[in-house]
């Protein structure tokens, strides 16, 4: 039999493509360049306004008590964001430079994903794809994650469980008196516009979207290319306990009535959501983008000699061999 030559095989290893740089460059990047902007927007500027929503004025649910800026929280922002960010893109930096590493997934790797050569000058490498992707899809759901829960907020204009303590409206009038509904207006809240405007901002919950979605994308990960058998609860430990972070992450938006159960739970869903369609349906699970080529059997054995196919006993033989023992049993 043949054996392919190493650079027959080298050659079989690489893929011409003359389109990929210039879709990530005029495709992928402009994407995520509009959605990081929009995102900006959402979160930073008033570009986009708040919906006005109607209360009671005696309204229990909105009379918990003011907790304070969300940077005086349990679990301030800017610790949060920076955790849902740098430990998935940590996670998978680390796990593909050591799968790279090993030989055996070496190898595996490389039948799956091939060099691309564009251009006749640049080549690219499967690590480097591989971190590119996963990392490029991780950071375009957190942006479009962090849309949705803010595009939430400002449709809803949900009030967040403190809303009556930081609005401060007038119970002495009329409308107060009398308990009925109506919609709030500049005039009616005469506490911190600032803070009664960041009290409307309520479902879903942010913090909680953005922790459950950086959990599960990671915990699929780890679950899809670690493979090994070295230690059956490391991966199981690691998993749980991420999600069991961003659990707790919501827990404490509830504990500190910043956000209604609900508004948890509808960032849960939101998260989850997001992170299980990015890992199934734009990653496939985190495998390569080319199957492993398979052999038919065919062509295993197209240009052998006739003499080494292996020899297959058909029924009849096998029948024809048992009748004629049993006779010779009989003669004897």
């Amino acid at each position: 039999m043949v054996r392919p030559t190493p650079k027959k095989m080298a050659s079989e290893n690489l893929l011409r493509s003359y389109s990929i740089i210039p879709c990530f460059i005029f495709v992928e990047l402009v994407i995520m360049a509009g959605t990081v902007l929009l995102a900006y927007y959402m979160e930073c500027t008033d570009t986009f306004s708040v919906h006005i929503q109607g209360f009671f004025c005696n309204d229990a649910d909105l009379l918990k008590p003011y907790p304070g800026l969300e940077e005086d929280s349990f679990v301030p922002p800017l610790i949060l964001y920076c955790v849902v960010a740098a430990a998935p893109t940590a996670v998978i930096f680390i796990g593909e430079v050591s799968m790279y590493i090993v030989k055996s997934t070496r190898e595996a790797l490389i039948a799956q994903e091939k060099t691309i050569v564009t251009g006749e000058c640049c080549y690219l490498n499967p690590l480097i794809r591989r971190i590119i992707r996963f990392i490029g899809v991780f950071a375009f759901g957190l942006f479009a994650t962090d849309i949705f829960a803010n595009a939430g907020q400002i449709v809803t204009g949900n009030l967040s469980p403190y809303f009556l303590n930081v609005c401060k409206p007038n119970y002495t009038g009329t409308d107060c008196r009398s308990n009925q509904q109506f919609i709030a207006n500049g005039n009616i809240c005469t506490g911190d516009q600032v803070v009664v405007e960041r009290a409307r901002r309520s479902f879903p919950s942010k913090d909680a979207s953005l922790s459950i979605y950086s959990a599960v994308y990671m915990t699929m990960y780890i679950t899809s290319t670690i493979k090994t058998k070295s230690s059956r609860l490391a991966k199981p430990v690691l998993c749980l306990g991420t999600l069991c972070a961003a659990f707790l992450t919501g827990l404490n938006r509830v504990s500190e009535y910043r956000n209604h159960c609900s508004d948890v739970i509808a960032g849960f869903i939101l998260g989850s959501t997001i992170a299980l369609f990015l890992g199934i349906c734009v990653v496939h699970n985190f495998k390569g983008v080319h199957a492993t080529p398979v052999k038919r059997k065919g062509e295993e054995y197209r240009g052998l000699p006739l003499m080494t196919f292996p020899r297959v006993e058909s029924p009849l033989e096998t029948l024809s061999a048992q009748n004629h023992a049993a006779s010779m049993t009989e003669v004897t």
